[in-house]
C-alpha cells in the first residue's frame, strides 16, 4: 500500500470519521446511508486496529466502528507498561506496533530485526497506529455506537450505528472489550468468575489470597468496631463463599494514570460530589501502619508514567463494576464517570487530606498528570480499564489447563504467555476485619497456543463473525490471555481467517486450519513455543541432556518468561557450590553470538558470574538478573569449533540474592 503522512478528521452524520490513505472506498461511499466493506470491525480496540489492518494487506477493504471517540483502546489509552509476558513469541503486525514504537524513540529506521520497546507514552502510541492506519487505508468511524443488527440466517448481514448510517459487510469482528456485537449476533456469553468444577481448574472463582491484600486489622464497619453501626462504602454484607465457587462477580476497573513529576505537571483536581467517607477505609489502613506504596509508577519514558493500582486500597474501584458488562451505553458512560471520580477523589484525598502524615501527601502531591497527554480530558485518560466483561462461549474454552500448559490446543492462531491475573473482585469482612477477594497471580510455564475455536462462535449462531477479544476463556484463563499484545495477535489472526473464508465463500468455521497456519506463519505470526530453532541456531535449557550441573538446583514457575517447562535457581544458599553448565553441539565451527535467559525479580542476584568457553579460551562476564527477565541477552561473540567443546557456566560465587540457570543460546553469525 503507498505510504500516506498525513490522516484528516471528518465529520459525518455526527460521527467523527478518521479517513487515512487509499481506503479502496470513494470518498462519497463514506458519507452514504450504507457503507458496504468486506470486512467491518466493531472496536478500535489495539486488537481491532490491526484486524483491520491485516484485511487491508490482504487486499481487502475494511472499516472500524468506535462507540467512544478515543482510538487504541488501552494501548493509546495510558497502558504504557506492556503486559509483554515473553516478549519474543509477539509476533506478526503486534511485534511491528512494538518495533515502530521503539522507532519512535530511537530515530532510527524500522526493519523487521528491530528491537521491540514495551514502554511508551500515550502519544507515542497513538501515533504509530495513526501512521499504520494511514498506510493501510482504514478509515475509523468514531462515536458510533449499534442501535442494530441485521441477520440473514446464521449470518450477520449489516449493523446499524446510532448516527444513522448502516454498515454492511461479508464478515464482522467483534474487537470490543464489551463483546457488544457479539451479543447482538446471538451469540453465546458468560460474564463472571466459573467454579473450579465447571472446567476442573484450580484457581477459578472466589479466591482469598494474600495479593494486594490489607496487611493491617482494619475494622469494615462505619464506627470502627461496631458491627451495628453498617458497613463502610464498598464493602460486601455476604459473607465470602467456600474457595472455588462461581459467581457472577467482575474484577476491578481503574484508569492508568499517565503522571509526572514535571513543574507542567496538571495537579489532581478534586472531583464534583467529593466525599471523604470513600477514603475512610484507607485512612484507617494507614492509621493501622500502611505507609504505601498507593499507585505504581512505572516508568514510560520521558519521566512520564503508566501507574496502576498498587496495594489492599488503590486506584481499583472495587466492587463498581458489576453492571458494566451487559448495562447499555448510557450506563456505561456513568459508570466510567463513577470510576473517574472515585480516582481522581483517591488521588486528591492522598495529596490533601490533612489527616494523612504529610510525608504521604507531599509524596502524593509531587506527582500530577502529564499535560502533553489526553489534552482533551485535561490530562485524564479517557480509556477505562475494561479488564473482562462478556467472555464468548465456543466449541473450545480456553481454561487453566491451557495456560499451565497442561493440555495444548491442535489449531493455535496466536501465543500468550502471561501470569494468569486476576484483580480483586470485591470487598467482604472474615473475622471482623475487612479483606479482599478475587486476586490471583499465577504465572504460566511459557507461551501458549490460543486455540481458533476459542475466537469463532458456534457455526448456528453466526457464521461470519469472529471475536478475538471477548474471546471464549474461563475467568482464570482470560486473566492470562487479555494482555494488549494478545489481542494485537489475535486481531490479525482474525482478520486472515476472515479473508480466507470470504475468499472461499465458507464460514468463518469451515476455514481449512492448514491453510489459515500456513498464511499467518507467511505473515509473520509465531503459533508454538519454543519456536522452531532457525538455521545456524542451538538454545539448551537447564533440562536438556547435555546439561550438567553441581549442588542443588530448585526447579520453579513463580515467575513468567522463562524458556520451556520452568526455571531454576540456587535457593540462595551454597553459594559457590552450585553451579550448572550448558554445552551446546554446534553444528559448525564459525563465530556464534552467546545468550543467556533468566526470569528477573529484586531478589534475584545482580552479580551473576558466568564462564563462556569457546575456541579461543574462556571468557567471565557478569549478568544482572534482577532486570532483562523473559528475553535472551547477548553476552559476547565468540570463535567456537564445531560439536560439544564450547558452554557457558553459571556460576553462585559471591552472589547477592537468587541465581537463576533457565537456558542459554547460541547463533551463528553468517
Amino acid at each position: 500500500m503507498p505510504s500516506v503522512s498525513r490522516r484528516t478528521l471528518l465529520r459525518v452524520g455526527g460521527a467523527a470519521i478518521a479517513v487515512s490513505g487509499l481506503t479502496g472506498f470513494a470518498p462519497a461511499a463514506l458519507a452514504a446511508a450504507v457503507v458496504s466493506a468486506d470486512l467491518v470491525v466493531y472496536g478500535a480496540t489495539s486488537g481491532g486496529l490491526v484486524a483491520a489492518i491485516q484485511a487491508r494487506r490482504m487486499g481487502r477493504t475494511a472499516l472500524v466502528l468506535e462507540p467512544s471517540t478515543h482510538l487504541g483502546g488501552l494501548t493509546t489509552g495510558g497502558l504504557g507498561q506492556t503486559d509483554s509476558g515473553t516478549a519474543a513469541s509477539i509476533k506478526g503486525i503486534a511485534g511491528e506496533f512494538y518495533r515502530r514504537i521503539h522507532g519512535k524513540y530511537a530515530g532510527t529506521p524500522v526493519t523487521p530485526t528491530s528491537p521491540a520497546r514495551f514502554t511508551f507514552e500515550p502519544h507515542v502510541a497513538r501515533t504509530v497506529f495513526d501512521e499504520m492506519l494511514a498506510e493501510a487505508g482504514v478509515p475509523v468511524y468514531l462515536g458510533v455506537r449499534l442501535a442494530s443488527v441485521t441477520k440473514s440466517g446464521n449470518r450477520l448481514v449489516e449493523v446499524a450505528g446510532d448516527n444513522g448510517q448502516a454498515y454492511r459487510g461479508a464478515m464482522f469482528v467483534d474487537a470490543s472489550y464489551e463483546g457488544d456485537l457479539m451479543h447482538r449476533a446471538g451469540v453465546a456469553w458468560t460474564v463472571g468468575r466459573e467454579s473450579n468444577a465447571t472446567y476442573g481448574e484450580t484457581i477459578n472463582g472466589v479466591q482469598l489470597r494474600s495479593g494486594h491484600q490489607f496487611n493491617f486489622a482494619v475494622s469494615p464497619y462505619a464506627v470502627a468496631g461496631n458491627p451495628s453501626s453498617g458497613l463502610l462504602p464498598g464493602i460486601s454484607a455476604t459473607p465470602v463463599a467456600p474457595a472455588g465457587t462461581g459467581d457472577n462477580l467482575i474484577q476491578a476497573y481503574n484508569y492508568r494514570m499517565c503522571l509526572t513529576q514535571a513543574a507542567s505537571r496538571i495537579p489532581f483536581p478534586k472531583p464534583a460530589g467529593y466525599d471523604p467517607i470513600r477514603y475512610e477505609l484507607l485512612l484507617r489502613y494507614v492509621q493501622a501502619g500502611w505507609n504505601g506504596p498507593f499507585f505504581t509508577t512505572h516508568g514510560v519514558g520521558n519521566g512520564k508514567t503508566d501507574s496502576n493500582n498498587n496495594g489492599a486500597f488503590s486506584t481499583d474501584f472495587i466492587g463498581a463494576n458489576y453492571a458494566y458488562p451487559t448495562a447499555s451505553y448510557a450506563a456505561r458512560d456513568s459508570i466510567a464517570a463513577e470510576h473517574r471520580a472515585y480516582q481522581q477523589g483517591l488521588m486528591w484525598f492522598l495529596a490533601n487530606d490533612p489527616r494523612l502524615p504529610a510525608s504521604i501527601r507531599t509524596a502524593t502531591a509531587a506527582w500530577g498528570l502529564a499535560a502533553d497527554e489526553f489534552t482533551t480530558t485535561g490530562g485524564w485518560p479517557p480509556q477505562l480499564y475494561v479488564r473482562e466483561a462478556r467472555r464468548m462461549v465456543s466449541a473450545h474454552v480456553m481454561t487453566e489447563r491451557n495456560c499451565r500448559g497442561q493440555e495444548a490446543v491442535p489449531d493455535p492462531v496466536g501465543l500468550a504467555s502471561y501470569t494468569m491475573d486476576s484483580h480483586n473482585c470485591q470487598r467482604v469482612v472474615v473475622n471482623g476485619v475487612v479483606k479482599n477477594e478475587g486476586d490471583v497471580q499465577i504465572g504460566v510455564p511459557g507461551p501458549y497456543g490460543i486455540s481458533y475455536r476459542s475466537i469463532v462462535p458456534v457455526e448456528s449462531q453466526c457464521a461470519n463473525l469472529l471475536v478475538p477479544v471477548c474471546l471464549a476463556a474461563s475467568h482464570i484463563a482470560y486473566g492470562s490471555i487479555r494482555m494488549e499484545p494478545v489481542f494485537m495477535i489475535l486481531g490479525q489472526s482474525a482478520a486472515t481467517a476472515a479473508i480466507l473464508a470470504l475468499s472461499a465463500s465458507s464460514s468463518v468455521q469451515q476455514v481449512a486450519y492448514a491453510n489459515l497456519r500456513a498464511r499467518l506463519l507467511a505473515d509473520g505470526q509465531l503459533l508454538q513455543w519454543p519456536p522452531p530453532p532457525a538455521a545456524g541456531e542451538v538454545i539448551v535449557d537447564s533440562h536438556d541432556a547435555s546439561v550438567t550441573r553441581a549442588g542443588t538446583w530448585v526447579s520453579s514457575t513463580s515467575i513468567g518468561g522463562y524458556w520451556g517447562r520452568d526455571y531454576e535457581h540456587d535457593g540462595n544458599t551454597a553459594k559457590g557450590v552450585n553451579r550448572l553448565r550448558f554445552r551446546p553441539t554446534l553444528p559448525s565451527a564459525g563465530t556464534y553470538t552467546v545468550y543467556l535467559r533468566w526470569t528477573a525479580d529484586p531478589n534475584r542476584a545482580s552479580n551473576v558470574p558466568i564462564d563462556i568457553v569457546h575456541a579461543g579460551g574462556l571468557t567471565t562476564r557478569t549478568v544482572d538478573q534482577r532486570g532483562s527477565g523473559g528475553q535472551w541477552v547477548p553476552v559476547g561473540a565468540y570463535s567456537f569449533a564445531a560439536g560439544t567443546g564450547g558452554s557457558l557456566l553459571v556460576r553462585t560465587e559471591n552472589t547477592n540474592g537468587y541465581v537463576v540457570a533457565d537456558a542459554a543460546r547460541w547463533v551463528l553469525t553468517p
